[in-house]
């Protein structure tokens, strides 16, 4: 999978893992999505993968992604057949450098929040409508000058690192469709909130 140039890793930067599972669910493959809390200070609201920051404990991005799924969403690790890890990618908002760990989810387990504190929702998104066009689009950050790809799925607006990673995904695994990237839509008022909180912490970190 290749490594925009904006998502190459730092080598300053903390270490972390995301969990990239695939399923067969009930209306077909599908992929793990956590929002997270509208309370955090850090990518309050946004749906992301399942992952947080690699502890000394952990065995590495592989033992910090199974962790960090099942306290996120309650995913048995032992049900779980890691596949591959994927090249480092760069989150500059939290300066992370995220491994992200692909895997098989053989023996799905009951998913819920796991704190309610940290985690709003999860959903298991079936690929099927992750590339449907759609529910596909472009969002344009403010000012204009930046823009990235989205998805509306599940009743998430899926937006920044997570919908450019599954982007990546989508890709690499040949499902990805034609679609409209000439649909931009500017980030709704409510994600800009958020997002403005997240800029505070790293302001005062």
């Amino acid at each position: 999978m290749p490594v925009p140039p904006m998502m190459r890793p730092v080598a300053t930067a903390r270490t972390a893992a995301v969990l990239i599972l695939f399923g067969e669910g009930p209306h077909g493959p599908d992929i793990l999505l956590t929002e997270r809390a509208a309370t955090l200070t850090n990518h309050a609201g946004q749906p992301a993968f399942p992952g947080g920051r690699i502890d000394p404990d952990d065995d590495g991005p592989v033992g910090a992604a199974l962790r960090e799924a099942y306290e996120e969403a309650g995913v048995e690790p032992s049900g779980v057949q890691v596949l591959v890890t994927l090249p480092e990618l760069y989150l500059a908002r939290s300066n992370h450098r995220v491994t992200p760990v692909a895997a098989w989810w053989r023996e799905p387990s009951e998913i819920a929040p796991g704190h309610p504190g940290e985690v709003a929702t999860v959903a298991r998104v079936p690929i099927a409508d992750l590339v449907d066009p759609a529910n596909r689009l472009t969002v344009r950050y403010p000012g204009g000058l930046r823009m990235g790809p989205a998805f509306r799925v599940s009743g998430m607006l899926v937006w920044g690192f997570t919908a450019a990673l599954l982007t990546q995904v989508l890709r690499a695994g040949g499902w990805e469709r034609p679609w409209d990237a000439d649909r931009v839509e500017d980030l709704p008022r409510e994600v800009l909130d958020l997002a403005a909180r997240d800029r505070r912490g790293a302001a005062r970190r």
